[in-house]
């Protein structure tokens, strides 16, 4: 084996171990999220950056007013940002009790949101991950946890 293609597959492999890091992390400790609509204006506006983590969501130790990401219930290619309204057994505005399994999510731009309100209960296997602080715009820097 000639020197250069050591080299290369020395670089292959790092590459390949780097890449497989980068997945593990996103997939199971935390993502950076950038914000899309005004549902949850005043608190988050469009292109703002979130920093997320995942193992809240995976052991279920969600709390109420925590802002989650979620794939959507009626379209599950897009994501969503929400606040955690109700928890499993709450009774909610409507009169609705949310089931085991399932949360109640609404935007905090009550007037512009599509939310639970409108397609009920969230199954809690379509949560992402849960919002830790809002790193860009810089000048807006905030700790959401």
């Amino acid at each position: 084996m000639t020197m250069s293609t050591k080299f290369c597959y020395k670089i292959l492999n790092t590459v390949v171990q780097s890449a497989c890091l980068i997945h593990c992390i996103n997939e199971y400790v935390g993502n950076i999220v950038v914000c899309a609509g005004p549902s949850m204006e005043p608190t988050l506006y469009s292109n703002d950056v979130l920093i997320t983590e995942r193992v809240s969501v995976r052991l279920q130790k969600l709390k109420k007013g925590d802002i989650i990401i979620s794939k959507c219930p009626s379209n599950p290619k897009q994501h969503i940002c929400k606040r955690v309204v109700g928890l499993p057994g709450d009774k909610v505005r409507h009169g609705v009790i949310v089931p085991n399994g399932h949360v109640w999510l609404e935007g905090d731009n009550r007037n512009n949101s599509t939310d639970s309100r409108v397609y009920g209960p969230v199954p809690q296997g379509l949560l992402q991950g849960r919002a830790l602080c809002k790193v860009l715009p810089l000048r807006d820097i905030t700790y959401l946890a």
